[in-house]
């Protein structure tokens, strides 16, 4: 399922508002050169400026005041595209380093991030090169930011390369989730949650419900219906007598399978509903791209790592659904290797299916909710809250596999197919097949809306703190982090220990709250209306 507010980022969206007036064409750098920042400052021969037609000392002395501001920001490349592979990957250590401490703000947020550090601060990629990278963790399933920081670390180093990337990306919310996974499970009671626990499920749902407006609003007629389609299904799933919400594990995937086999066939009409691009952008090139020669990665490699990823996932489900090897740890792999191998781009689109999967079995609803809104306040994807969950439901060392268990799907897709990209780039059902997909994902987030504000929103204190969380996060454009900071103050300040406000509740466990004599009067009131229609 992809990640849908990341589906429709494009160049355009990507680049700083400073180069959206004036996009010029990328340089081609070749590999086996060094850059070399004056070179690049220089004006064409051609073009020459006054003062160079007239002595060239001037302008030479000029040059730093004719780059700008805007060259003193640039760090530019420290090491060659060809230094040795050693410097490289000190290279890639030493600029995500920091990033793992600072990626906050969600999918959007962090493909800004990469951009500013790797095309305009660094010089790694050109501007055509970075968009093809992140169209290629488009069509995977996984965090598409955490495949866009993978692949571009692997264009720069190589596949180990893109492996330490990865683990530094995601190593401040992997500790700190594991650690509050551990503790919430030890210290706090899960039936009632403490004062300064309170705020943090509403405050969490309004960025879902902002991440569903986002996605929504870039969708034409035809993507609406089939996100409305999917949404019911959804809802349907998860408040019916008659249906398991387990069954969710197949039914999900089929409606992303119909999605996309909607639009392939739409894309095949004379007159199509929806629209679809039908010529790739330069980008890559297989025969002579330097950037996916310095890969490394050939074809045949490509196709074995295609069968690994689903050789596992096959070993894994025979042995807990067939076989019914009983372990906890074999357990947790399954349920998130599995997930992770269908939730294109992560972020929202994950919770109602591990919702389904974790609760109540693994843990209680409150506690859910309550490290939802802890790992959107981290930084980093939010596949991070695979190791929350799995340190509530075993510690450390559940943490540890849930979340290699949810990763690993989106890792090990994204080192297979950027050999098969240069070719797949240019297939145009494809193309059509990857909007349906994302289309119906994004009915699975409004489904999530639904499904999530029935458990968090209990009274009117959580619907005041959701309301101001949403605001915030929406009209304010205020940052995650201080959006779920604010609603825990709030949440804690309305608590029965603080001031008690807004306590009443709007439902109980078994149903809503009402009258017993109320059927009686509706009934009535019915009979009254249906009379004077008559």
């Amino acid at each position: 399922i992809m990640a849908p507010a990341e589906e429709e980022i494009t160049q355009l969206e990507i680049m700083a508002p400073a180069e959206e007036e004036k996009q010029e064409e990328p340089v081609v750098v070749d590999a086996d050169e060094t850059p070399d920042v004056e070179q690049a400052a220089d004006k064409p021969e051609d073009e020459p400026t006054p003062a160079a037609a007239t002595e060239e000392p001037v302008a030479a002395a000029e040059e730093p005041a004719a780059a700008g501001d805007e060259d003193k920001k640039k760090i530019h490349m420290k090491v060659s595209a060809d230094a040795p592979w050693s410097e490289r990957m000190w290279e890639v250590f030493t600029t995500f380093w920091p990033l793992g401490f600072v990626a906050f703000g969600g999918p959007q947020a962090h493909v800004a991030i990469l951009r500013d550090h790797l095309v305009e601060q660094r010089d790694w990629l050109d501007e055509e090169q970075f968009t093809e990278l992140f169209a290629i963790g488009q069509g995977l399933p996984g965090p598409t930011s955490t495949q866009l920081v993978i692949s571009t670390a692997t264009s720069r180093a190589g596949p180990l390369g893109g492996l330490m990337a990865f683990f530094l990306w995601n190593l401040p919310g992997l500790i700190v989730l594991t650690c509050c996974g551990v503790l919430i499970d030890e210290f706090v009671n899960p039936d009632e949650a403490p004062w300064y626990l309170a705020g943090l499920p509403p405050a969490a749902i309004s960025l879902v419900f902002k991440a569903f407006y986002g996605f929504a609003s870039k969708l034409d007629s035809l993507q609406i219906w089939m996100a409305l389609c999917s949404s019911l299904v959804a809802i349907l799933i998860n408040n019916d007598a008659n249906i398991k919400p387990s069954s969710s594990q197949w039914v999900f995937p089929c409606c992303l399978a119909l999605g996309g086999l909607t639009t392939y066939i739409d894309s095949k009409r004379a007159n199509p509903f929806s629209t679809y691009t039908k010529s790739p952008s330069k980008g890559w090139d297989r025969d002579d791209d330097t950037t996916f020669k310095r890969i490394g990665i050939p074809l045949w490699v490509g196709a074995l790592i295609f069968l690994v990823w689903g050789g596992v996932l096959a070993l894994v489900i025979i042995l807990v659904d067939v076989a019914e090897v009983t372990n906890v740890y074999l357990e947790i792999f399954e349920t998130m290797y599995r997930i992770g191998s269908i939730i294109f781009g992560g972020g929202q689109v994950v919770l109602p299916m591990l919702q389904d999967e974790v609760v109540p079995d693994w843990m209680t609803k409150d506690q859910f909710l309550q490290g939802l809104g802890l790992a959107q306040s981290m930084p980093g994807p939010l596949f991070n809250f695979a190791s929350y969950l799995g340190a509530v439901y075993q510690g450390v060392p559940g943490a540890l596999v849930g979340f290699l268990g949810l990763f690993g799907p989106g890792v090990i897709l994204i080192f297979a197919m950027v050999p098969f990209w240069a070719r797949l780039r240019h297939n145009a059902a494809f193309k059509a097949i990857l909007k349906g997909v994302n289309a119906t994902a994004i009915g699975l987030v409004g489904a999530a809306c639904v499904i999530l504000w029935e458990s968090a929103i209990v009274d009117a204190a959580d619907a005041m703190v959701f309301a101001v969380s949403l605001t915030m996060a929406i009209v304010f454009s205020v940052q995650a982090p201080i959006c779920i900071f604010v609603g825990g103050v709030i949440g804690a300040i309305l608590h029965p220990d603080a001031l008690d406000l807004g306590q009443v509740p709007y439902c109980e466990d078994q149903g809503f709250i009402k009258d017993p004599n109320e059927d009686d009067r509706l009934r009535k009131l019915a009979a009254f209306y249906f009379t004077g229609m008559m």
